[in-house]
């Protein structure tokens, strides 16, 4: 058994690696519950056993054939597996699996692995299918359709009390019913994502952040255990006291080390009313002040996320289908053509049936006395929690109505420090990004200490360009156009040694990989050998291939001994 000193050594290494990884892979999602740093340096690596006959890759229906399930596979129908929400790679698997039990997962991935090194075969979970680059996919592989591994959170699994209230769910679940059904109970989890139709594995695979990280840290600091498929086939149950070292890996670790079949997540009395507030600012620097100062505070708004809005025509007047202009007089005078601005987001939360409703203007206005904004852009809006909280199910349903939802995605998210904002501003927004209009630039500011207490900077910065391209289009709106303008982003940034890292981000070698995880990268690769010697897992991220690789790779770097 370890001494208290080495496990307290232990979950510090762990907590500083668990942001790393939220600043690496992460979103981000984004992550920052990954790894603790193993102090010994014995053999680690285990072996699978002796490969069975091998099946003929080429036949999945003879390689599953014995296996009982409570679901089934699809050999056929696989066209929808081979795509996700970026519509840019395009990877068909053999098979897809229906699972209705954690069993038919674990059942799967056990016999992927006893195969053994020689098959090709690998296994992606996917959930809805809002991966941006074929993270989700499993070319010629098993795709397991997560979302019909499902169980409601009604179904006797929400607690509350003494232990802290929580809610146990499938993997395969979406934020959208999560929500709904806690909200039966005067509850909901206390971080989120900006668009909820997503499933709790995918996201607590990513990161999963939005405007609440401020206060609350990413999605995955908010999970109190978890149920995992390993890439050996074995069902685990962790928690931060319960085989930790998976449980920090496999949060935010990109489906490296096992499938999330269930999730225990934290809750808090949910509010039933939100007031939406935006407003505008000319100036970055009073634009980030602000946004700095807010989530500084113990008692701020509850959500806080901004906005950069460039060239936009009539931008107020756009702004009037969903919010009222505090002053209409002077919002119509506002002209917002040519202008880079940038937009401060929050909300405050509250109790209709509770909070006194002059209690909450004092508050809101008292926060806002604060702020450097145009006065004439100061709009507010009075919704539901879940219809604030769902909002960008609404845009969805607009663009998909207009064809315009199914379409390319290339989509760069990033992290940058709080001290390199300004320079990565001066130079990107209205420069080298001349135009929004192609998608949402988000830009908001977060607190490291919610994250990871031993970090230089004090806060960091998210800033996604959520971009659409037109498929048939060679203009700005083009794929071609949006691709390169991320690359001159990405270039800026290494030449004018901003130090971002990517969340959610997409490379082509291995290389490639070592050099964003840094130091890191030993670790990464000591817990793939530990829970998925084999590469069965994740094959979309072309972090590891399958066969010897990972095992070659690490006699090559020394970490495997007497093997």
């Amino acid at each position: 058994m370890a001494s208290p000193t080495s496990q307290r050594t232990n979950k510090f290494t762990t907590l500083r690696l668990r942001f790393l990884m939220i600043m690496l892979l992460c979103h981000t999602p984004h992550e920052s519950k990954l790894f603790s740093a193993n102090q010994n340096h014995q053999k680690i690596f285990s072996p699978p056993p002796p490969p069975q006959q091998q099946q003929q890759d080429s036949n999945p229906h003879a390689a599953f054939d014995t296996l009982d399930l409570d679901g089934h596979f699809s050999f056929q129908n696989t066209a929808h597996a081979s795509r996700d929400f970026g519509n840019r790679f395009f990877f068909r698997p053999a098979a897809v699996l229906h699972p209705k039990s954690v069993s038919d997962i674990a059942s799967t991935v056990k016999h992927v692995y006893e195969m053994g090194p020689l098959s090709g075969l690998t296994v992606a979970a996917r959930g809805h299918g809002h991966s941006l680059q074929g993270q989700s996919q499993a070319d010629g592989g098993i795709v397991v359709n997560m979302e019909s591994l499902t169980r409601r959170p009604s179904q006797g699994h929400l607690r509350g009390g003494g232990g802290g209230r929580y809610v146990d769910v499938s993997g395969g679940e979406l934020w959208i019913d999560v929500l709904k059904e806690t909200l039966k109970q005067g509850l909901a989890p206390k971080s989120w994502t900006d668009y909820l139709h997503l499933t709790v594995g995918g996201t607590l695979s990513n990161g999963g952040i939005s405007g609440q990280a401020f206060r609350h840290g990413p999605q995955i600091n908010n999970v109190q255990q978890l149920e995992v498929v390993t890439g050996k086939g074995e069902v685990v149950t962790c928690s931060e006291k319960q085989n930790a070292e998976l449980f920090f890996s496999v949060l935010g670790g990109l489906g490296q080390f096992g499938i999330i079949t269930r999730a225990r997540i934290s809750l808090e009395a949910a509010p039933d009313m939100v007031r939406w507030i935006r407003v505008l600012y000319s100036d970055f620097s009073k634009f980030s002040t602000d946004q700095e100062h807010l989530i500084s505070l113990d008692e701020s708004f509850d959500y806080i996320e901004g906005f950069v809005i460039i060239n936009r025509t009539g931008l107020l007047n756009n702004w009037r289908s969903s919010f009222h202009p505090k002053d209409p007089v002077q919002a119509s005078q506002f002209v917002s053509d040519g202008k880079t601005l940038y937009c401060l987001e929050v909300a405050k939360y509250y109790n209709s049936h509770h909070d006194d409703a002059e209690t909450v203007d004092m508050q809101i206005q008292g926060l806002l006395s604060k702020l450097h904004f145009i006065t004439s852009t100061l709009f507010v809006s009075e919704v539901s929690y879940l219809g604030f909280l769902d909002r960008v199910h609404v845009a969805e349903m607009k663009l998909r109505e207009q064809g315009l939802w199914e379409v390319p995605h290339p989509w760069l998210c990033l992290f940058i420090p709080g001290s390199k904002m300004d320079q990565f501003a001066s130079q990107v927004f209205g420069s080298i990004v001349t135009d929004s209009s192609n998608g949402p630039i988000l830009i908001y500011a977060l607190n490291q200490s919610k994250w990871n207490n031993n970090i230089k900077e004090d806060v960091i910065y998210h800033v996604s360009f959520l971009a659409s391209a037109v498929p048939s289009s060679t203009g700005k709106d083009g794929l071609d156009y949006i691709l390169a303008r991320n690359q001159r982003i990405l270039d800026f940034s290494l030449g004018a040694g901003i130090g971002l890292k990517q969340y959610l981000p997409h490379y082509t070698t291995q290389e490639d990989w070592k050099g964003h995880f840094g130091s890191k990268w030993e670790v990464f690769l000591k817990r793939k050998l530990t829970y998925d010697p084999l590469a069965v897992l994740a094959p979309g991220h072309r972090i590891f291939k399958r066969q010897y690789q990972i095992r070659k790779q690490s006699i090559t770097e020394g970490l495997l001994k007497n093997t």
